[in-house]
């Protein structure tokens, strides 16, 4: 596989690739170690599981980022090694940064500073832009990075408080920039766009990113230019494909399985991570306790709990989530039911933890594959809406792990 960018034809045969790819081994991916005691391929390759199960959560976090690095027993490296070819993939070129005031990168986070300008640095098309339209927009600062030359500009923006603030900066450069309070999803959405437009939009999640990629194939505009985010954030139950190929393909995708992608993270600091850490061994541990208490092995939705009652004793947040769940700590399927041994349940839930996450790592060998092919199927759908397309990365994965960029252009 080529690790150069993909366009043309090398789209469909990189997307028929990664689809038979999934479908193969949907088995090792799709259930999730968390919800799972036991999950189906243990059986089958028993070796693996109890190599995994054995190690511990400071070694499954060093390996979280680059699971196909790990030397573990078949048929991991196998995988890892296809997986690593079906999603080599090059950067984007860039041409180089304009000088900028330091004015536009006030009130932008440092590490969305960096995104930003790599995102501007990608955008080369055949030929030149006339007018920018930033998609969920936020304050508008990748549009005005973009507008820097006085090229108009159209911001739309759903929080009118983000609206008005997007508008004073721009007006304090002395851009070209409207600044519109705007619900892309709504039934008017698509009189904002024009076909001399340039639509970019880094990040914006499911549901509205899709919806640009639509109603600028309908109004017929010229460039696009899209970062996805956040593929499970839509409205239907189940993934809705765009393209033909991957409305033809047996592979069907649900809320669960278009998270994936989401579970790598490398920005979150010591303490996020403590907290995350602490908050689903806590959870672990409840699940063995509901499991225990209803006499059924299988997991229990509950919800999410304020970050607060992490501070409270193990007792109270289990017997809280308990209550919430009308679990009877007495008196569970007609049985007398001892107290909980809670040091005990405590301890349990943190060698869960261990072992859900050096488990996931299966799974983490088809994150990217995932992504590839649901990024992959937003491209055939542009190819088919005429649009010459380039698919590539506009920055290190350590920057961001939603480093992949559409480009379109009619």
């Amino acid at each position: 596989m080529s690790d150069e960018t993909l366009a043309g034809a090398e789209l469909l045969q990189r997307f028929e690739a990664l689809d038979r790819f999934l479908i193969a081994h949907q088995q090792l991916w799709r259930p999730r170690p968390f919800t799972h005691q036991h999950l189906p391929w243990e059986a089958e390759h028993p070796e693996l599981a109890h190599w995994l199960r054995a190690r511990s959560l400071e070694q499954a976090e060093a390996a979280h980022n680059q699971p196909h690095l790990l030397a573990a027993p078949a048929p991991f490296p196998a995988l890892a090694s296809e997986s690593q070819a079906l999603t080599q993939l090059g950067g984007l070129p860039q041409h180089a940064e304009p000088e900028l005031s330091a004015r536009f990168s006030v009130d932008v986070p440092g590490r969305k500073w960096l995104q930003i300008k790599a995102f501007a640095a990608s955008l080369q098309f055949a030929r030149p832009t006339q007018r920018w339209l930033d998609w969920c927009a936020g304050k508008g600062h990748l549009g005005r990075v973009l507008a820097y030359d006085s090229r108009p500009l159209t911001c739309l923006e759903q929080d009118p408080a983000l609206v008005l603030d997007g508008q004073r900066i721009s007006r304090r450069l002395h851009l070209d920039a409207q600044h519109l309070c705007q619900d892309v999803l709504a039934d008017d959405a698509g009189a904002r766009l024009a076909a001399d437009h340039t639509a970019v939009a880094l990040h914006a999640c499911g549901d509205l990113h899709v919806r640009l990629l639509q109603l600028a194939s309908e109004v017929g505009c010229r460039q696009l230019a899209v970062a996805p985010c956040c593929y499970n954030r839509i409205s239907t139950s189940h993934y809705q494909p765009l393209s033909v190929a991957a409305q033809g393909s047996a592979l069907q995708l649900s809320l669960d399985d278009l998270a994936l992608p989401l579970t790598e993270t490398v920005t979150a600091g010591a303490r996020v991570r403590q907290q995350r850490d602490l908050s689903m061994a806590r959870r672990l541990a409840f699940d063995l306790l509901q499991r225990r208490l209803r006499g059924i092995d299988e997991y229990l939705p509950t919800p999410s709990l304020a970050a607060s009652w992490l501070k409270k004793p193990f007792a109270d947040y289990c017997l809280h989530l308990a209550s919430s769940q009308e679990l009877d700590m007495q008196n569970a399927q007609g049985k007398s039911q001892a107290a909980p041994d809670w040091l005990q349940l405590e301890a349990d839930g943190w060698q869960r933890l261990a072992q859900v996450r050096n488990l996931e790592l299966v799974r983490g060998l088809f994150r990217r594959p995932l992504e590839l092919w649901l990024l992959l199927d937003r491209a055939l759908y542009l190819q088919e809406q005429g649009y010459q397309v380039r698919l590539g990365m506009f920055c290190p994965g350590t920057l961001t792990p939603r480093n992949l960029l559409l480009l379109a252009e009619r």
